[in-house]
């Protein structure tokens, strides 16, 4: 099977064409958001940190934002740097191999300057990305996030294991797939030990749930049963385990062949997990930067946030939300309660709709330009 990509230079194949702008830190985010205004379809990312962080934040932070850089749906990267931050722009963009990056410097120019010379650079890189054509790539080269978020009572019975069945179908294909959110795997961790490939990466992923769970018992005492929102319990869930057990079903059912920390590069094909917080922001931004072109991500209350330079297909669980939020919801898997459809069915559908948009096909995130960019802070995020 195949989808119509764009090749780059290390061989990887993006399903959009974008020209990503972002900063190495928040005092540049002026020239960026000017830039974003001028250009709208370029996708304008503003970093929020860059100084006054400890080294694993700071590092965290150029993992992912050189990540989102290498992600194979941007073809061409412009970096703005302040000057005098921790880690210099030119340190992003050193570690980008695969398509044109640039790098301006707001001290010594200005951000006028800056601004008048990135709308040039932004120009040059439109004529480039203009000339480049869709080409046929094996639907092997496609990475698939798994997310969910706004769950409610029927994530476990519906939406969620028809993306199983889903992400089944891509792994048969050859491609891969990637569930995150480690916080609602909290009461799993024997079912997902048992699928893994290996007896040690087994004991990895057992050791990161566990780790996870200390966390949040350290963070929230007693209320750590809980770490659920107030509108998964109004849509009817009770505990984290209660939500963990409907999550982990995103999965499917083939072996987990790798488990990467947060933001890291995927190497592999297969089902794999990254170590990653159950915020929807910043488990989507880490799924980007590992390299995923698509994000599946399921939904019962109903959310409209994507994320940048990469289409989030929203499922919902309920015909309801679907109804009410049709403008942010792509899919309604709550046919298979409203209409008597097989999880397999409401599966393909998803997959079919994966293959239209790796083709092209824009979600309604995509539409809306439903792009927030957040990434894990290691003291904070849950």
């Amino acid at each position: 099977m195949e989808f119509n990509g764009y090749k780059r230079q290390n061989g990887e194949f993006g399903v959009r064409n974008h020209i990503l702008v972002t900063s190495s830190i928040s005092c540049a985010n002026g020239v960026v958001a000017a830039l974003g205004r001028q250009f709208p379809d370029v996708i304008a990312v503003q970093n929020a940190y860059g100084c006054g962080t400890g080294l694993d934040d700071a590092s965290t932070g150029w993992l992912v934002i050189a990540g989102l850089m290498n992600n194979p749906n941007v073809g061409a990267a412009l970096i703005i740097g302040l000057g005098c931050e921790i880690i210099q722009a030119q340190l992003f963009a050193d570690a980008v191999k695969s398509k044109p990056v640039e790098v301006l410097k707001i001290q010594g120019m200005g951000s006028e300057a800056t601004t008048r010379k990135g709308a040039e650079i932004i120009k040059k890189f439109q004529k480039e990305l203009r000339v480049q054509k869709r080409v046929p790539a094996p639907f092997s080269e496609l990475l698939i996030g798994l997310k969910c978020g706004g769950s409610d009572a029927l994530s476990g019975v519906t939406a969620n294991p028809a993306v199983g069945a889903a992400a089944d179908l891509f792994v048969a294909e050859g491609a891969g797939a990637m569930i995150t959110e480690v916080t609602e795997m909290i009461g799993t961790a024997h079912i997902l030990k048992r699928r893994c490939v290996t007896p040690e990466l087994g004991e990895k992923v057992e050791k990161m749930i566990i780790e996870h769970e200390k966390k949040i018992k350290e963070l929230l005492g007693p209320l750590a049963g809980m770490v659920i929102s107030p509108g998964n319990m109004d849509g009817g869930l009770s505990s984290i385990v209660e939500k963990s057990l409907g999550c982990i079903t995103k999965a499917g059912s083939t072996p987990i062949v790798d488990c990467v920390g947060y933001g890291h590069k995927a190497a592999k094909k297969g089902m794999m997990i990254m170590d990653g917080p159950g915020y929807d922001i910043e488990s989507m931004v880490g799924l980007a930067a590992s390299g995923a072109q698509i994000i599946i991500f399921t939904t019962g209350r109903g959310t409209p946030a994507g994320t940048p330079a990469v289409p989030v297909i929203k499922v919902s669980t309920n015909t309801r939300t679907f109804l009410e939020m049709k403008g942010d919801i792509d899919i309604n898997a709550g046919t298979v309660i409203d209409e008597g459809k097989s999880i397999g069915d409401v599966g393909r559908e998803i997959f079919d709709f994966t293959l239209a948009v790796a083709n092209g096909k824009l979600t309604c995130a995509e539409i809306n330009k439903s792009e927030p960019f957040s990434y894990l802070k290691q003291h904070m995020s849950v």
